[in-house]
């Protein structure tokens, strides 16, 4: 197993920023400033395009840290932020940009991209998980918790499906086509997010894959709007999900 190596550190708006590696993974730790004893940790998955430390990350995890005291933990996907893209990331990504400018469909390709982004980041986001629960501010007994945004919802359908250490999570909706069986397989809380008038993602897909999930407990959040315009309450909905099914209460947000 790889050990975890802090690279920098800094804080700022009562949250403590320091960046890590996991072997040649890059990731962030946000935790909160005023100190590093024991809480929950939640994991979260970028969008497609973004990286770990995206506004739609950095945004959600002051959320988290400030509001309930959690750790939060980003690692960049497989050819985003700071790790290089492959010639076959780029061939892809270029395939999309086409199909985008020409006006065609661009779920096929982003299905296809994000499943095999998905095979590659679900073991490193359990190795990473490994190296977190060796910190003394995190541990191996407290709970955990898991955050996606499109193509963080590709890769944590499948994490949540086979990692038993993650109790809760939060999706927002993304193509379903490769996800409905690793969805039939989830049995804890889900919180899943969705824009009814997304130009993107048809309305029937994200029902599709909301109506996959085996969880007792699951709330589908069906809001107006294209597929840029989730509104920011959802990030607040997010927080208190999590603090009810993580064990904490929410002090603060914003």
């Amino acid at each position: 197993m790889h050990p975890l190596r802090f690279t920098t550190q800094s804080s700022s708006n009562g949250m403590l920023e320091r960046h890590f590696t996991v072997g040649d993974i890059p990731g962030v730790l946000w935790s909160p400033a005023s100190g590093t004893d024991r809480a929950p940790l939640v994991l979260m998955g970028h969008g497609g395009g973004a990286h770990k430390t995206h506004p739609a990350m950095a945004g959600r995890a002051h959320l988290l840290v400030t509001g309930c005291g959690f750790h939060v933990a980003v690692i960049d996907a497989p050819g985003h932020g700071d790790r290089p893209r492959t010639a076959q990331d780029e061939q892809e990504i270029a395939e999309l940009r086409k199909a985008q400018e020409a006006g065609e469909p661009e779920g096929p390709i982003v299905v296809r991209y994000n499943a095999r982004l998905a095979e590659l980041a679900v073991p490193e986001w359990q190795a990473t998980l490994d190296a977190l629960q060796q910190l003394p501010e995190i541990g191996a007994e407290e709970p955990i918790g898991y955050v996606g945004i499109g193509l963080g919802t590709a890769v944590g359908v499948p994490l949540v499906a086979i990692e038993p250490r993650i109790t809760a999570a939060v999706f927002v909706s993304t193509w379903p086509d490769v996800l409905l069986e690793n969805a039939q397989q989830i049995t804890v809380p889900v919180e899943f997010a969705m824009q009814w008038d997304d130009e993107r993602i048809p309305r029937e897909a994200g029902l599709a894959l909301f109506d996959a999930f085996a969880s007792k407990e699951k709330t589908l959040h069906a809001n107006a709007g294209t597929h840029m315009e989730l509104p920011r309450f959802e990030a607040d909905s997010a927080v208190g999900f999590l603090a009810r099914h993580l064990g904490r209460s929410v002090t603060a947000l914003g």
